[in-house]
């Protein structure tokens, strides 16, 4: 019956090859033949399956972890106790004021208290340095307390300080360019902590003057009042804001408290015989230390 009906399924195939196109129907192999063939190809895949059964793990890629979804990552890692706790927001507190003043500093400058203004972003700047000098300090550094950093510096640096010079400068230089000059430092300052957050940190040198520093410049220079003309005033606004992006190495707060004393002694008697004279020197030369520091690093590599 079976050969039988493997001779008639050939004669409908060829049938219908002659009804349509030539087709070649090639024989079907024999009944007998067909248990030996399929197991010889079971037999095959099994030697090729052990075969290559250990390099399976090497090759396939290794699961990745996914957290489930609506569990929420902790704020502070590490234990969780209540005296942890207390630090930590402690420590977001001071960079919470640190906003705060910033936001305030923009009211108080629209109102035309141009100094008072000025005054909060001095403090912005000391809440700025009080909260990073605790997270060391009580250790309860966290990602969450670096990014709400960097935003409360693009509020009250990279926003506040640029309104507040640029009523600072109204009616002692064109409008035009006190308004480019503050939007020079905001966007500067915007690339300064980006990059910033995504570089490698260095514990010597800042690459480029931090916004924390240019906004206490800044500051500093509409408390004293520079008796410098608008178009002098703007010239450093914007020098300032692209030492803020450039790559020149400045030094870190910590390596200039360990210079010698007789250093620091020299800026004090300057104050006491003209403050306004002493602040531009130490800007000035601050400032030109990067370009010198680089110019030294290159020719050590050279």
């Amino acid at each position: 019956m079976r050969r039988s009906g493997s001779l008639a399924r050939q004669v409908l195939l060829v049938r219908v090859g002659r009804r349509g196109a030539q087709a070649d129907v090639l024989p079907e192999p024999r009944y007998q033949d067909r248990p030996r063939r399929r197991y010889g190809l079971q037999r095959f895949h099994r030697t090729r399956l052990e075969t290559i059964a250990p390099v399976i793990p090497a090759v396939l890629p290794q699961p990745v972890a996914v957290e489930p979804e609506g569990i929420s990552v902790p704020l502070l890692p590490g234990a969780r106790t209540p005296a942890r706790r207390v630090k930590f927001a402690l420590v977001n507190a001071c960079t919470l004021a640190s906003l705060l003043l910033g936001i305030n500093a923009i009211f108080v400058a629209m109102q035309g208290d141009v100094r008072l203004a000025a005054l909060l972003l001095i403090a912005c700047v000391g809440f700025d340095g009080l909260d990073g000098a605790l997270a060391r300090k009580l250790g309860v550094s966290s990602p969450f307390g670096a990014q709400m950093d960097s935003l409360a510096d693009m509020c009250s640096f990279g926003l506040a300080a640029p309104v507040v010079v640029y009523a600072s400068l109204a009616g002692s230089a064109p409008t035009a360019a006190a308004a480019v000059a503050a939007a020079l430092v905001a966007a500067c300052a915007a690339i300064r902590l980006a990059r910033f957050n995504v570089s490698p940190s260095d514990g010597r040198f800042f690459s480029g003057v931090p916004t924390t520093m240019a906004a206490a410049v800044l500051a500093l220079m509409v408390v004293i009042g520079l008796p410098v003309p608008g178009a002098v005033q703007i010239a450093g606004v914007a020098l300032l804001a692209f030492t803020m992006v450039s790559s020149f190495p400045y030094a870190k707060l910590a390596r200039l408290v360990k210079l010698p004393p007789w250093v620091w002694l020299a800026p004090v008697l300057g104050a006491l015989i003209d403050v306004r004279l002493t602040f531009g020197l130490i800007v000035v030369g601050y400032l030109v230390s990067g370009p010198v520091l680089w110019l030294r690093q290159r020719r050590t590599i050279i």
